[in-house]
């Protein structure tokens, strides 16, 4: 049995270890993290990690589990998936399409704060003022989940097919056969592709464009006119949680 992941060592900006038990996770995730870091695939990640790390590779970020620290599974009311970790340095915290504090907004981010200014009027308690760090989005039950959660600087992508997904998409179907209805936000061809591991007839399943530029604002499913925050909020408020 590897050691318990709950415990951690203080990282600087950048992934220092290739060990899981570096890496904090809230109780209800450590089953689902734990068997698959003793899988063969799990084994095989941080094998390509750890060699990474050891040739010089400069990786983000420095905790790759940082959205299932913040969020426990049962504290899960909305899920926006992302695909890869940002790659510029210092910008990525481990939580999808978010930054660490002081960091200039990327794109996107600034194009989901433009939606959520016009779905719902004025900012909500949560929305993170100054920057674009989304820690108290985590911390108020929204799963901001990578579907690879590391990258190398300067190098999108490039971790995809690593086995992080094989990762990710358990942690996806646990929150989709949980015991209360969530909110999936699906923006972009790579996040709708998990459509299939989420029962719709339970959860509100949202789908739009991807937030970045290049197609915010393209059809067939614009972002910026989606209305996803006000459904979302709508949803939660006729499915309160038990």
């Amino acid at each position: 049995m590897s050691p318990p992941l709950e415990t951690s060592k203080n990282a600087p900006d950048q992934l220092a270890s290739a060990d899981p038990a570096d890496w904090l996770v809230a109780p209800g995730w450590r089953a689902t993290a734990e068997a698959f870091f003793e899988s063969p695939t799990g084994r095989k990640l941080l094998d390509f990690l750890q060699g990474r790390l050891a040739e010089g590779a400069t990786i983000f970020p420095p905790q790759p589990l940082r959205a299932l620290e913040l969020t426990p599974p049962e504290d899960v009311r909305v899920v926006i998936l992302g695909q890869d970790p940002y790659h510029g340095r210092g910008q990525a915290e481990g939580l999808a399409f978010s930054v660490a504090p002081g960091v200039a907004l990327p794109p996107s981010l600034r194009n989901i704060f433009k939606e959520l200014q016009r779905d719902l009027g004025t900012p909500p308690p949560a929305f993170p003022v100054p920057g674009g760090s989304l820690v108290k989005w985590a911390t108020h039950g929204v799963l901001l989940l990578n579907t690879c959660l590391t990258v190398e600087e300067g190098l999108p992508a490039s971790h995809a097919g690593k086995g992080w997904e094989v990762l990710t998409d358990t942690l996806i179907r646990q929150v989709a056969d949980g015991d209360h209805p969530v909110v999936f936000m699906l923006w972009g061809a790579h996040a709708q592709s998990k459509r299939a591991l989420i029962d719709a007839k339970r959860h509100k399943v949202l789908v739009a464009n991807h937030p970045s530029p290049l197609s915010a604002l393209r059809p067939p499913l614009p972002f910026i006119g989606c209305g996803h925050f006000s459904q979302a909020r709508e949803w939660r408020d006729a499915h309160p949680k038990g």
